[in-house]
């Protein structure tokens, strides 16, 4: 079992993807590190030595990776709230932050639908 940063990494997965399983590293990250490690991408991860890991391990440990990148992330988006920026009252609202629409398709920033009271409809004339 490979634990690298806190995060197992997937067994079954080649390492170039499972590296991806720790927060702050996407692909390119990881295929640079293993590039200069000298590690082949398609080796699964748990074929790896330990001396492989140890030596992922100290590379990845000069990244900004899981909970300081997430504390990071959370003091800037509290720093715009803050100063009242545009991007800030949008965080605060809970709305989207980036210029998306918000009649139609905002429900992953604005959450499950609430029902509004509908007029009923007047009888009908004869």
């Amino acid at each position: 079992m490979a634990r690298i940063a806190g995060v197992d990494l997937p067994r079954n997965k080649r390492v170039v993807i499972g590296l991806t399983s720790i927060y702050g590293i996407g692909l390119s990250t990881s295929k640079s590190i293993l590039s200069k490690l000298g590690i082949n991408e398609d080796t699964k991860v748990s074929a790896l030595t330990d001396d492989e890991v140890n030596k992922i391990r100290n590379e990845i440990g000069s990244i900004k990776i899981e909970g300081a990148l997430k504390s990071e992330v959370q003091m800037n988006i509290k720093r715009l709230m803050d100063i009242g920026t545009y991007r800030g009252k949008r965080h605060r609202r809970g709305l989207p932050v980036r210029g998306q629409r918000t009649r139609t398709n905002a429900r992953t920033r604005k959450g499950k639908r609430k029902t509004v009271a509908g007029k009923k409809k007047a009888a009908a004339k004869k």
